[in-house]
Protein backbone atom coordinates (compact mmCIF):
# COMPACT_ATOMS: atom_id res chain seq x y z
CA UNK A 1 0.00 0.00 0.00
CA UNK A 2 0.79 3.41 -0.89
CA UNK A 3 1.85 5.59 2.59
CA UNK A 4 -0.30 9.14 3.06
CA UNK A 5 0.69 12.39 3.95
CA UNK A 6 -0.07 12.01 6.93
CA UNK A 7 1.93 8.69 7.45
CA UNK A 8 5.09 10.32 5.76
CA UNK A 9 5.21 12.93 8.11
CA UNK A 10 4.99 10.61 10.75
CA UNK A 11 7.82 8.80 9.56
CA UNK A 12 9.69 11.45 8.93
CA UNK A 13 12.89 11.62 11.10
CA UNK A 14 13.21 7.83 11.69
CA UNK A 15 12.19 5.44 8.57
CA UNK A 16 11.99 8.00 5.99
CA UNK A 17 14.45 10.82 5.98
CA UNK A 18 14.12 13.45 3.82
CA UNK A 19 17.05 16.96 4.18
CA UNK A 20 15.80 18.96 3.63
CA UNK A 21 12.18 18.68 5.01
CA UNK A 22 9.63 20.92 4.35
CA UNK A 23 5.93 20.59 5.23
CA UNK A 24 4.54 23.00 2.57
CA UNK A 25 5.93 19.97 0.13
CA UNK A 26 4.04 17.51 1.87
CA UNK A 27 0.90 16.12 -0.22
CA UNK A 28 -2.00 13.95 0.49
CA UNK A 29 0.44 10.97 -0.37
CA UNK A 30 3.59 12.09 -1.62
CA UNK A 31 6.07 14.83 -1.16
CA UNK A 32 7.29 17.47 -3.58
CA UNK A 33 11.44 16.97 -4.39
CA UNK A 34 13.06 19.65 -6.57
CA UNK A 35 15.65 20.14 -8.74
CA UNK A 36 19.29 21.04 -8.25
CA UNK A 37 20.80 23.80 -10.49
CA UNK A 38 23.11 21.87 -12.43
CA UNK A 39 22.57 18.81 -15.08
CA UNK A 40 24.55 16.51 -17.00
CA UNK A 41 24.43 15.83 -20.67
CA UNK A 42 26.26 13.24 -22.67
CA UNK A 43 28.82 14.14 -25.00
CA UNK A 44 28.60 11.44 -27.72
CA UNK A 45 25.73 11.07 -30.24
CA UNK A 46 25.69 7.09 -29.57
CA UNK A 47 26.37 5.83 -26.17
CA UNK A 48 27.87 2.32 -25.29
CA UNK A 49 26.63 0.47 -22.37
CA UNK A 50 29.64 -1.26 -22.19
CA UNK A 51 31.52 2.32 -22.00
CA UNK A 52 31.42 4.97 -19.42
CA UNK A 53 30.15 7.61 -21.63
CA UNK A 54 31.86 10.99 -21.33
CA UNK A 55 29.45 13.88 -20.29
CA UNK A 56 29.07 17.84 -19.71
CA UNK A 57 27.80 19.46 -16.72
CA UNK A 58 25.53 22.32 -16.97
CA UNK A 59 24.64 25.09 -14.57
CA UNK A 60 21.01 26.32 -14.69
CA UNK A 61 20.77 30.07 -13.88
CA UNK A 62 18.22 31.56 -11.89
CA UNK A 63 17.03 33.15 -15.22
CA UNK A 64 16.33 29.45 -16.34
CA UNK A 65 17.48 27.06 -18.73
CA UNK A 66 16.12 26.07 -21.97
CA UNK A 67 15.84 22.45 -22.80
CA UNK A 68 16.13 20.68 -26.00
CA UNK A 69 13.84 18.14 -26.94
CA UNK A 70 15.03 14.80 -28.15
CA UNK A 71 18.05 15.30 -25.63
CA UNK A 72 18.75 13.32 -22.52
CA UNK A 73 19.32 15.39 -20.05
CA UNK A 74 20.35 14.09 -15.79
CA UNK A 75 19.65 15.97 -13.20
CA UNK A 76 19.74 15.35 -9.69
CA UNK A 77 16.96 16.64 -6.15
CA UNK A 78 18.32 18.38 -3.72
CA UNK A 79 16.94 16.46 -1.20
CA UNK A 80 18.72 13.81 0.30
CA UNK A 81 16.88 11.08 0.89
CA UNK A 82 16.96 7.51 2.76
CA UNK A 83 14.89 4.69 3.62
CA UNK A 84 14.30 1.71 6.10
CA UNK A 85 11.02 -0.45 5.55
CA UNK A 86 9.79 1.48 2.30
CA UNK A 87 10.07 1.28 -1.06
CA UNK A 88 10.80 4.63 -2.58
CA UNK A 89 9.20 5.54 -5.83
CA UNK A 90 9.38 8.61 -7.77
CA UNK A 91 7.06 10.05 -10.65
CA UNK A 92 7.30 13.36 -12.24
CA UNK A 93 4.45 16.01 -11.22
CA UNK A 94 1.27 16.07 -13.15
CA UNK A 95 2.09 19.93 -13.84
CA UNK A 96 5.95 19.44 -15.26
CA UNK A 97 4.18 16.02 -17.05
CA UNK A 98 1.78 18.91 -18.61
CA UNK A 99 4.13 20.73 -20.28
CA UNK A 100 5.62 17.63 -21.77
CA UNK A 101 8.55 17.56 -19.42
CA UNK A 102 9.47 13.97 -18.66
CA UNK A 103 11.25 13.24 -15.07
CA UNK A 104 12.04 10.22 -14.65
CA UNK A 105 12.24 8.32 -17.87
CA UNK A 106 12.50 4.79 -16.62
CA UNK A 107 13.65 4.01 -13.42
CA UNK A 108 11.55 5.39 -10.55
CA UNK A 109 11.76 2.56 -8.89
CA UNK A 110 13.91 2.33 -5.85
CA UNK A 111 14.94 -0.21 -3.17
CA UNK A 112 14.20 -0.46 -0.14
CA UNK A 113 17.02 0.95 2.22
CA UNK A 114 18.41 3.06 -0.65
CA UNK A 115 20.40 6.70 0.74
CA UNK A 116 21.51 9.25 -1.34
CA UNK A 117 20.45 12.30 -4.11
CA UNK A 118 17.97 10.80 -6.64
CA UNK A 119 19.45 11.59 -10.14
CA UNK A 120 16.61 12.66 -12.58
CA UNK A 121 16.25 11.22 -16.24
CA UNK A 122 14.69 14.14 -17.86
CA UNK A 123 13.59 14.47 -21.69
CA UNK A 124 11.20 16.91 -23.00
CA UNK A 125 8.82 16.76 -26.56
CA UNK A 126 9.41 20.37 -27.38
CA UNK A 127 11.20 23.47 -25.68
CA UNK A 128 10.74 23.99 -22.36
CA UNK A 129 12.30 25.91 -19.81
CA UNK A 130 13.24 25.07 -16.15
CA UNK A 131 14.48 26.39 -13.19
CA UNK A 132 16.92 25.50 -10.45
CA UNK A 133 15.04 24.66 -7.45
CA UNK A 134 11.46 24.22 -9.08
CA UNK A 135 9.09 21.64 -7.13
CA UNK A 136 9.60 18.82 -10.42
CA UNK A 137 9.32 15.13 -8.96
CA UNK A 138 7.43 13.79 -6.17
CA UNK A 139 8.34 10.65 -4.07
CA UNK A 140 6.00 8.45 -2.53
CA UNK A 141 5.97 4.58 -0.52
CA UNK A 142 4.87 1.77 -0.81
CA UNK A 143 5.13 -1.23 2.35
CA UNK A 144 7.02 -3.73 2.09
CA UNK A 145 6.09 -7.57 2.99
CA UNK A 146 7.78 -10.39 3.94
CA UNK A 147 11.23 -10.75 4.67
CA UNK A 148 14.23 -8.49 2.71
CA UNK A 149 18.03 -7.15 2.18
CA UNK A 150 17.77 -3.70 2.13
CA UNK A 151 19.79 -1.94 -0.38
CA UNK A 152 23.39 -1.51 1.24
CA UNK A 153 25.75 -1.05 -1.81
CA UNK A 154 25.51 -0.59 -5.31
CA UNK A 155 26.54 1.63 -8.15
CA UNK A 156 24.23 4.59 -6.90
CA UNK A 157 24.14 3.90 -3.27
CA UNK A 158 24.92 7.17 -1.38
CA UNK A 159 24.86 9.67 -4.19
CA UNK A 160 25.44 12.99 -3.33
CA UNK A 161 25.59 14.44 -7.17
CA UNK A 162 23.92 13.84 -10.61
CA UNK A 163 25.23 10.18 -11.64
CA UNK A 164 25.73 9.05 -15.61
CA UNK A 165 24.24 5.26 -15.95
CA UNK A 166 27.26 2.56 -14.56
CA UNK A 167 26.14 0.10 -16.63
CA UNK A 168 29.68 -0.67 -18.33
CA UNK A 169 30.25 -1.88 -14.36
CA UNK A 170 28.01 -4.98 -15.53
CA UNK A 171 30.62 -6.38 -17.85
CA UNK A 172 33.77 -6.04 -15.53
Amino acid sequence: MILSGKEIEKNIGGKIIIEPYSKERLNPNSYNLTLANELLVYENDVLDMKSLNPTKRITIPESGLVLEPNRLYLGRTNEYTATEGFVPMLEGRSSTGRLGLFIHVTAGFGDVGFKGCWTLEIFCVQPVKIYPNAEICQIYYHDIHGEYEPYSSGKYQGSMDIRPSLMYKDYE
